[in-house]
């Protein structure tokens, strides 16, 4: 049975370009074009659940061995699991609850067996597909405008399955990183190939959904990168420098570019309301997916009439899970913090760079959830994605999972 892991991790890191569908489960009101009609995403869930039963067998039979995040995440989870049953709807925030455990499971998962033969070859191998399909996808219905819905909906921004362009860019924040280290540390030469090419594609997608929250992300990880990979801590912080300087000016030169100029001035209201629901229940939090029913109730007269989140996942978290929550997700971040620099301090270069790159992705989104509250970000890529660079760090790993 333990053989058929490669296959499991392979099949999750393939998923998440249509993780965002689950939105569509929820009785949140979301502004976007869902692709997956409700039964095949429906079926999707099913998958993950089975695949993590599978999962939770094989940690139990062969042992979960060292797993350094495990505590800080289940103190998440509980957080989370909290906030819901004391929070306006214990039942809605279930799908909530239930991914983050998913997502605690395949983080424990990539960690245990990234080593297995053939794992993290099939990890990356499906990443880069999938991804590089998704953004090729989000690339041609800009240019056929197809859906017309979307196209209209999203001003004519690279959006594809992930409902809005804003999933789509913080995807992208963890992809390119990861497409640009495997083009140059991978050993198979098709690998390799393969992810230059997936790069230019996310890239050129990234760029089409005009996202400036995705953008600053992106810079934001590319500078952490640069001034990683440099030895000197004065060039590396001016080279860091450089992109974000050059991050602010793409910005500002296409600040309007294919949004509605109404929309620039609408977060603000929106995080007026949080300040006030957080206030109102500041320990637990109102329960997951319950934001945009306090909004209803406390928002200004002059703000937006919905939100089902606080555009700023910093606040979505502290108004949705209270202080307890997020104390949880700090403990959480700065743990992985102290294992990742543990792991690379005598690390080969080529591992040093993949663990790297993904950490780079989660500084991107970081960056990010400033302004924005990224779903396929919290729900598929945080959790699995601290694993896969805490995995990729290790010597061992990226001798036994990228052999020619």
């Amino acid at each position: 049975m333990r053989r058929l892991m490669p296959a499991a991790l392979a099949i999750v890191f393939a998923a998440v370009p249509i993780f965002p569908s689950f939105i569509a489960l929820t009785s949140v009101a979301f502004p976007g074009i869902s692709l997956l009609p409700r039964v095949p995403t429906l079926a999707l869930l099913g998958v993950c659940g089975v695949l993590a039963i599978y999962a939770l067998a094989m940690l139990w039979r062969y042992g979960a061995g060292e797993q350094p995040m495990l505590v800080p995440l289940l103190g998440v989870f509980g957080a989370t699991v909290a906030a819901a049953l004391l929070g306006f709807d214990p039942r809605g925030g279930l799908l909530f609850t239930g991914i983050i455990g998913l997502g605690v499971v395949w983080h424990c998962s990539v960690v245990r067996f990234y080593d297995d033969p053939s794992a993290a070859g099939a990890i990356f191998w499906s990443f880069l597909l999938s991804g590089g399909i998704a953004a090729a996808a989000a690339i041609a219905m800009i240019v056929t405008r197809v859906p017309v819905s979307q196209y209209v909906i999203q001003h004519g921004r690279a959006t594809g399955t992930f409902i809005l362009p804003g999933e789509l860019a913080g995807y992208l924040i963890f992809f390119l990183p990861l497409a640009y280290a495997l083009g140059r540390v991978a050993h198979q030469r098709a690998l390799r190939a393969v992810a230059w090419t997936a790069f230019g594609v996310g890239l050129l997608a990234l760029a089409l959904t005009y996202s400036r929250a995705g953008w600053m992300g992106f810079a934001a990880a590319a500078a952490f990168l640069v001034a990683a990979q440099t030895r000197r801590l004065r060039q590396g912080a001016g080279a860091a420098a450089g992109v974000v300087v050059a991050g602010i000016v793409v910005v500002g030169l296409l600040f309007n570019a294919h949004h509605n100029p109404s929309e620039d001035y609408t977060r603000l209201g929106i995080w007026q309301t949080a300040e006030q629901i957080i206030d109102r229940f500041p320990l637990t939090g109102v329960g997951p997916f319950q934001f945009s029913r306090l909004y209803a109730v406390l928002r200004l007269p002059d703000a937006d009439a919905t939100a089902f989140h606080a555009h700023s996942v910093y606040l979505t978290f502290f108004a949705e899970l209270g202080l307890v929550g997020i104390c949880a997700v700090a403990w959480a971040m700065w743990r992985f913090a102290a294992a990742l620099r543990a792991r690379i301090t005598n690390a080969s270069a080529p591992a040093v760079l993949l663990g790297l790159s993904v950490a780079a992705g989660l500084v991107g989104v970081a960056v990010q959830g400033l302004i924005d509250t990224v779903s396929v970000v919290i729900f598929g890529l945080w959790l699995p994605m601290m694993g896969l660079a805490l995995a990729a760090a290790r010597d061992r790993s990226y001798a036994a999972g990228l052999e020619r």
